[in-house]
């Protein structure tokens, strides 16, 4: 199948030459998924805008698998980590159906307010840059995203997205290009991303997919033109859980889920 590409120096951004550092070990990591059961983990305890949580469990072969609960009913929700974190390095492998629309939340409350790392994966999806999704203040940081080519195989083609068309330079501190993100992405198996965020109420948060790196974020100095830094101050924390979500409403196909394995992190 043919891949097509659209350049990103019309969106101002800042693209660099992705770097692969994926898999180095230190000291300090802490699992947060014994591959039995969902221990140190909960389903969010207050009902937010996806949905009172969703349906979660663990697969036979040691994974967490989330999806709508019950299937096809619009509810979605979160799997949020007992413990808080602040500053922290998070990595993780991911392997979601065609079809979910999920994420990774950092410093996430009991409704699932928080910053994003996009897990959508499917038309017009992104994996790997970041959102600021909390009701009523949500804001993209979504530079371009894929569709799939034919819907019964697993080709992918790349595509802008036009909410970038007034973003001045340097939105993103780094991005990598779309083709760089397209050969490091491996649709029907097993990725490997790792998430760094550091800083205070307003973090820098850097993303890998496949020892690719995605994206570096400063939400305190990004020219985003429709970011509220003052907004944003008012509905985020300077620490929470890690959340793992189930998109809410009939978008989510009847039956499709989202599995993560190999969840570790180590506090800054």
């Amino acid at each position: 199948m043919k891949r097509f590409f659209i350049p990103l120096i019309a969106f101002g951004l800042a693209v660099t030459a992705c770097s692969k550092s994926f898999g180095e070990r230190e000291s300090g990591w802490i699992d947060l998924f014994n591959g039995r059961d969902l221990s140190g983990w909960h389903r969010q305890k207050e009902k937010g805008q996806h949905g009172d949580g969703g349906a979660w469990g663990v697969t036979g072969d040691g994974a967490i698998f989330g999806e709508q609960g019950p299937p096809g009913s619009g509810n979605g929700g979160f799997l949020l980590t007992d413990e808080t974190f602040g500053e922290f390095e998070l990595e993780l492998s991911v392997r979601p159906d065609w079809g979910p629309d999920s994420g990774i939340f950092l410093r996430t409350d009991e409704k699932g307010g928080g910053w994003q790392v996009y897990v959508d994966h499917h038309d017009r999806g992104n994996v790997g840059h970041v959102r600021l999704e909390t009701k009523p203040y949500s804001v993209p940081f979504r530079p371009f995203g894929f569709s799939r080519i034919d819907p019964e195989m697993p080709d992918l083609k790349m595509e802008g997205d036009e909410r970038t068309a007034n973003w001045p330079e340097g939105v993103y501190e780094e991005t990598c290009t779309p083709e760089a993100w397209l050969a490091a992405w491996k649709t029907g198996d097993w990725n490997q991303l790792r998430i760094r965020c550091t800083g205070g109420i307003l973090p820098v948060i850097e993303t890998w997919v496949n020892g690719v790196k995605v994206c570096r974020l400063n939400l305190a100095t990004t020219p985003h033109p429709g970011f509220d830094a003052g907004k944003a101050s008012e509905v985020v924390q300077a620490s929470g859980s890690i959340g793992l979500q189930v998109h809410g409403g009939k978008s989510w196909p009847e039956g499709a889920k989202v599995y993560w394995k190999d969840l570790r992190i180590r506090k800054l």
